[in-house]
């Protein structure tokens, strides 16, 4: 499991942003998104890299990755 601090997510729209940016890496990744915190926590086969790759072309930061 990865956990991304993910800067400049504000509404349920970015929720979703990420969370497809994700599964279009890997569609059988688990994601769970928590706004308040800005921490997504991803379960998935793909490496770290892909992951934060993917979050940050779909427009976001990731600050710090776990």
């Amino acid at each position: 499991m990865y956990e991304l601090q993910v800067e400049g997510m504000s509404c349920n729209h970015c929720v979703g942003a990420v969370t497809r940016s994700v599964l279009a890496v890997d569609a059988g990744a688990k994601v769970a998104v928590d706004l308040q915190s800005r921490m997504v926590r991803v379960e998935s086969k793909e490496n770290i890299d892909a992951i934060k790759k993917a979050v940050i072309d779909a427009g976001y930061e990731v600050s710090a990755a776990l």
